[in-house]
């Protein structure tokens, strides 16, 4: 998978903050880097536990690393934007989103011919993997429809072109299993994922002297819509992972906790003057602590570090001895609150502020306009061996689908660069798509 052609382009996807703004700030790649060390420290802390019990048992560590580095390969550029535009444009046609574009690259876009029959390639592409190594990357089991109403949010899932693999891999994986199912490395590919993201992004967004924890805090505390989000978004999640409710109360509590922030309690004795003092002392160091986060990188880093280890502490696991690959991997409630307190104050504060919302916004109308216009081309305007799977395509949906495909593998910077060369100031002729 390391050799994917798809793997190497998450270098040019961005993961918060657009890439050529500074060297600093994560991109898909390197996200999905942190993602996998992260989840075999899960896997191998686990299997301490699981020592006792039965070799067989065991967590196949690569197998992990494998599903954190795989999670991503399915984001187009500009990140969510771009899979809304691509879901937009594909809503009769399947639909878009990036977990079912992971599976969809693994099992039949990535360039690695499968070989067929008496040793010779076949006509396939894909990375011919097991059944549990695709299982690994089944996040959302369940078919997203081929046809879906107009302003339809995303749905998470995999594509319906994709349900009889699916069949296979859970009959494969969890004979006699009906329902839905989840497997101990996807679990643990996923927990690893939520922790990496919400501790790296704020790391990110301290970097760019986007916000601070103080800030994060005042929006949580002073903004009445922010809190509001936060607080919704954060016991929805909960109620799904059957964990009690947190109160706007603790909300604030909680989130000082997250940002490691300590509130000296205010002395209700003393001379008013005494109190006042108290009070700007406080303030004042909350703002030089604030300030080494921001520009001091060994201090940024062992907060982040320290976060992570946090966090780790907190996941629970249970083992189903009657079905081991379908053992649970959570967050335990305190570990979770963290998570999704920063996580949505961060999407609050940082990505919905103006300074992000506008390259966004360029970016999913770059996706959108591109698709189209490669459409109306009817594959002509394809690099050779895409107009290749264009011309061979049987069907509108099919079609449809290799071009969004083509779009969804660009990189940022490739997409800024065929839509100049569509729309802008021109392209030379001796540069291939």
């Amino acid at each position: 998978m390391l050799h994917a052609a798809s793997f190497r382009r998450l270098q040019g996807k961005t993961q918060l903050f657009p890439g050529h703004e500074s060297d600093f700030f994560r991109n898909r790649l390197t996200h999905s880097l942190e993602v996998a060390q992260i989840a075999a420290g899960i896997a191998r802390s686990i299997n301490k536990q699981l020592a006792d019990v039965s070799d067989l048992a065991l967590i196949d560590v690569d197998l992990v690393q494998f599903a954190a580095l795989a999670h991503d390969l399915g984001h187009p550029p500009f990140g969510h934007n771009g899979e809304a535009a691509l879901d937009e444009v594909m809503l009769q046609y399947g639909g878009f989103e990036g977990n079912a574009q992971s599976l969809h690259i693994l099992t039949s876009v990535e360039r690695r011919q499968v070989t067929g029959q008496a040793g010779q390639p076949s006509t396939s592409f894909g990375l011919d993997l097991t059944a549990r190594t695709l299982a690994s990357v089944l996040k959302y089991d369940r078919a997203i429809p081929t046809k879906r109403r107009k302003n339809s949010k995303v749905l998470k899932g995999y594509y319906s072109s994709e349900r009889e693999i699916v069949r296979r891999v859970k009959e494969s994986v969890a004979p006699g299993r009906s329902g839905a199912i989840k497997t101990i490395e996807c679990a643990i590919m996923d927990v690893a994922d939520d922790i990496a993201y919400s501790t790296y992004d704020l790391e990110d967004s301290l970097h760019a002297h986007f916000l601070t924890p103080s800030e994060l805090l005042r929006g949580l505390l002073m903004n009445k819509a922010v809190s509001a989000s936060v607080l919704k978004q954060t016991n929805e999640t909960l109620q799904k992972t059957r964990h009690s409710r947190v109160s706007k109360a603790d909300l604030l509590e909680h989130a000082s906790t997250a940002l490691a922030f300590t509130v000296l309690p205010s002395p209700t004795s003393g001379t008013p003057v005494s109190r006042t003092l108290n009070a700007a002392m406080q303030g004042v160091a909350a703002y030089q602590r604030d300030r080494r986060l921001v520009e001091d990188g060994p201090q940024r880093s062992r907060f982040t570090a320290e976060r992570v280890g946090r966090l780790l502490d907190g996941v629970e696991f249970a083992f189903n001895r009657k079905m081991p690959s379908l053992s649970t991997v959570r967050l335990g409630r305190n570990a979770l609150l963290e998570v999704e307190i920063v996580k949505h104050l961060n999407y609050e504060m940082v990505i919905r502020s103006p300074r992000l919302a506008i390259p966004e916004r360029r970016g999913k109308a770059i996706v959108a306009k591109l698709f189209r216009e490669l459409v109306a081309s009817k594959g002509t305007l394809l690099p050779s061996d895409w107009a290749a799977r264009y011309n061979e395509s049987t069907s509108a949906q099919q079609r449809m689908r290799v071009v969004c495909d083509f779009v969804a593998g660009m990189t940022d910077r490739y997409a800024v660069e065929v839509h100049d060369a569509l729309f802008g100031a021109g392209k030379t002729i001796f540069k291939p798509m």
